[in-house]
């Protein structure tokens, strides 16, 4: 039934929302995936080059580091990183959350305790607070990064789940599947997980942006991945002290961030609107 409606709404797909969101989108990763082909001169330092404004050559349209190197270049393979973060994340703490979220819905009583009031005090604890302990303790690393990611939304989805599993629980079908003797895992991942699926894919969307947010910031702190490593907040941390001197150091890296989170934002509240009628917006 989700998918049927889901299919019924393709026809908004000329909605300003999805053609945006998914040409951004679509264009970043495109670029993204085929920055090897394109580009091969993002670590090449040439001193002699250093600090060109953008469009005064042709070899460096975007213009030159402090140390000479392709700002286009890096700003495209910069994204590998960004975009690894946050599709790898989400996809972690989705996989983790609705495992935890359909325990603790449909056991209930000792494990909905145990992974509720654990899930309490984490969203008590700030992210800076958490971010920063976890890597003080195990260390930075684009690995690492993805890792405290996880650990720190799976909680999301696990009360998402909890709360459409608790409303699902005692429905007719589950009950009659119970009935008839259908066993606890088909119950959970056949009968439950269809119907809860909508309101996490328009949450993995969002978080994905997120994500990539939240890499950028602990990067451009030195809490992120290695800094000999191209990526968007590393480029925003270097280009801070020339900002007023080079400001398209700081400047491209910075729209990137800005386009992709905005592509991300804008098809998730379009799958938002096409999975859920009950929140459509009017057009």
């Amino acid at each position: 039934m989700l998918f049927n409606r889901f299919s019924s709404n393709l026809s908004n797909y000329k909605s300003l929302e999805f053609i945006l969101g998914f040409l951004l989108t679509g264009s970043i990763c495109l670029l993204v995936l085929l920055s090897d082909f394109i580009f091969q001169g993002g670590d090449k330092i040439n001193l002699s080059a250093r600090l060109l404004e953008p469009f005064s050559n042709p070899d460096y349209l975007l213009g030159t580091d402090p140390l000479g190197r392709d700002i286009m270049a890096r700003v495209i393979s910069g994204g590998k990183i960004s975009l690894q973060v946050g599709f790898l994340s989400v996809a972690g703490a989705v996989v983790l959350g609705v495992i935890m979220g359909l325990i603790s819905g449909y056991y209930r009583g000792f494990w909905d305790v145990i992974v509720m009031r654990f899930a309490d005090v984490q969203l008590a604890m700030p992210f800076i607070l958490l971010a920063i302990t976890f890597i003080a303790i195990i260390g930075g690393g684009l690995t690492n990064m993805i890792i405290l990611l996880i650990i720190s939304q799976w909680v999301q989805y696990a009360r998402l789940v909890r709360g459409s599993v608790l409303s699902l629980r005692d429905r007719e079908f589950i009950q009659s599947a119970e009935a008839i003797g259908v066993s606890h895992l088909n119950i959970l991942f056949r009968h439950l997980l269809p119907n809860l699926i909508g309101p996490v894919i328009v949450l993995m969307t969002l978080n994905v942006a997120n994500n990539i947010l939240l890499e950028s910031s602990l990067t451009f702190l030195g809490l992120g991945v290695d800094p000999l490593t191209p990526s968007w907040g590393g480029m925003l941390a270097d280009g801070r002290t020339y900002i007023q001197t080079a400001w398209w150091v700081s400047v491209f890296p910075g729209l990137a961030i800005l386009l992709t989170v905005l592509g991300l934002n804008l098809l998730g509240d379009w799958l938002r609107d096409s999975l859920d009628p009950t929140g459509r917006t009017s057009k």
